[in-house]
Parts: structure tokens; C-alpha cells; sequence
């Protein structure tokens, strides 16, 4: 048994819905996925009822959007966390700025090729946001490009093309996501960080709290998932894997369960927080022991 630990809906900037995600891991022989769209715990129950239904085992989660010191995106993987509404607030806000940063990219983009601002929503349908993939689909409704990814994208969304349109949003401080991951009762997971290059940073959130690395995943090479396996083993953190799936949306070909997290760190994973509160527990005891 292993599991795709990162999926994305129509919630978020995928282009499945809930019951079709789940459906499709159905299909595919995949039996344990987690709901991680962005900023958003919409789908949090909904899909762990609808999994229940299908046979599939639904992973409360949600991938954080956040900020190192630099400006630089981290994004933190969330997962079984007991107390939602301690990371709701923040990613209403971060949800707030996203959507702010939307619109401003979705004007720009009409001022270069004349798209409605209606069309851009119609494409966004379902969403809880605008997302940069919403653009993209109203550009190729009227048929300025065949694809999501391509020349246009690098265009608008490359931030050293000379005339991208993007618009940083303005997200919580990686360090206060990790604290408020914990103050949830969940566990946190720096997502993908070869996407983001985060390497520089991993050793500040492991002593900030960070629970674990992302080292399965498509923009991982070999190599990569190499080094960050040797990183999560020397500082005995939880590693995870998933396709990051987004549907049509995707920045490549592959579905869900393309890339997982192995049996052995599922476990690690779905049991860690027991084995965190023995531990607690046993230090205390041996505490009170001494004082004695």
C-alpha cells in the first residue's frame, strides 16, 4: 500500500472535482490519497465522506503557501491536523492576497490580449481562487495559445521574461505556518523542494519543527530524491510523496499515483503523532521519576 499525498481539485487550481479525484484513485488502484489544494480546507470532510463511499482512505490536508526571509516561496504540506480552524485564519489571508494578486495578473493579461474579465471567472468556476491556470484557459478559449505550459506561459508567468505579468502575493512567514501547523496538532511537510530551490532554508524550519521533507515527486530528479532521503534520515524526519496532481492542468503527463509515498513512510506517517505522544509520555514519566 502506498499513497499519492498530493492532489489538487477544482477547489484549488486542479480541474477535477472531489468525487472525480477520488473516483479516478479508485480506478487507478490507488487506496490512500490526501486533499491538498492550496490555502483551502473546503474539501477536508467532504472527500474523507466521499472516500469512505469508494473505498479510498482520504488524508485530511492542505498545502500552505508561505514566504522565506528572502521573499522566496516555501510551500508547507499540512496533514492530520486535529484543530482546523488554528490554520484557517491564515489561509483565509493567504487566500485574500492570492486573489488580490489574481486579479491585478488577470487586468494585465487583458490589457496584452483582449480576454473578458467574465471569461477569466467562467474558467475559474468552482475555484475558491483565481489561479494563474485560469488565465491561461480563457487565453487558449480564444485561441492565442494550444496549451497551458508553453511560449505564452513563459511569457506572462516567467519572472525573467521582460514582459511577464506576476504578481507576488503577499503570504504568511514560512516560520509562523510551521508554529501554527503545530499549535493545529498536524503534521508539517516542506512540499517539493527542488521546485522552489528551499534547500538553503531546510536546516532553519527542521529547528522551527518541520515534521518532513517531499522527496517523491516529478520535478524530483534521482539525484535529488537522493539528497533529501539522506537529509530526512540524518535529522529523522517523515518523507512523503505525490504526484501534485492538477488534472489538465498538470505541468506534464502523469496521473495520480504516478509518484507516491511508499508503504513503509505512509505508516511512518499515518502513526507518527502516537509515537510522538508516547514519547511525550514517557519523558514525563521519567521526569517525575527524577524528582522524586
Amino acid at each position: 500500500m502506498s499513497g499519492d499525498l498530493h492532489c489538487h481539485t477544482k477547489l484549488s487550481d486542479g480541474t477535477l472535482g472531489l468525487e472525480e479525484l477520488i473516483a479516478l484513485a479508485a480506478k487507478r488502484g490507488v487506496d490512500t490519497i490526501a486533499i491538498t489544494d492550496h490555502d483551502c480546507l473546503a474539501g477536508t470532510i467532504r472527500g474523507k465522506i466521499i472516500g469512505d463511499r469508494n473505498g479510498i482512505r482520504v488524508i485530511p490536508g492542505v498545502e500552505i503557501s508561505a514566504l522565506d526571509k528572502q521573499g522566496k516561496n516555501v510551500h508547507i504540506l499540512a496533514y492530520l491536523f486535529d484543530s482546523p480552524d488554528r490554520i484557517e485564519g491564515l489561509c483565509h489571508k493567504n487566500a485574500l492576497e492570492r486573489k488580490k494578486a489574481g486579479q491585478y495578473m488577470m487586468l494585465k493579461a487583458a490589457q496584452k490580449y483582449p480576454i473578458t474579465k467574465e471569461l477569466v471567472i467562467k474558467c475559474a468556476s468552482g475555484s475558491t481562487n483565481l489561479y494563474k491556470q485560469h488565465i491561461m484557459h480563457a487565453l487558449m478559449q480564444c485561441g492565442y495559445t494550444m496549451s497551458i505550459y508553453g511560449e505564452l506561459y513563459d511569457e506572462l508567468f516567467n519572472p525573467s521574461s521582460p514582459s511577464n505579468i506576476c504578481v507576488q502575493p503577499k503570504f504568511a512567514d514560512v516560520f509562523d505556518v510551521i508554529e501554527a501547523v503545530k499549535n493545529a496538532g498536524g503534521i508539517s511537510v516542506l512540499a517539493h523542494p527542488v521546485l522552489y530551490d528551499n534547500f538553503d532554508i531546510i536546516d532553519e524550519l527542521i529547528d522551527a519543527g518541520l515534521n518532513g521533507i517531499e522527496v517523491w515527486h516529478p520535478t524530483c530528479s534521482k539525484e535529488n530524491e537522493e539528497r533529501l532521503i539522506s537529509i530526512a534520515k540524518s535529522h529523522k524526519l517523515l518523507m512523503t510523496g505525490g504526484s501534485d496532481f492538477h488534472g489538465m492542468y498538470n505541468h506534464g503527463t502523469w496521473s495520480v499515483g504516478d509518484y507516491s509515498t511508499p508503504k513503509q513512510q505512509l505508516n511512518e506517517l499515518l502513526n507518527y503523532k502516537t509515537k510522538i505522544k508516547r514519547q511525550q509520555k514517557k519523558l514525563a514519566a521519567m521526569q517525575a521519576a527524577e524528582q522524586i
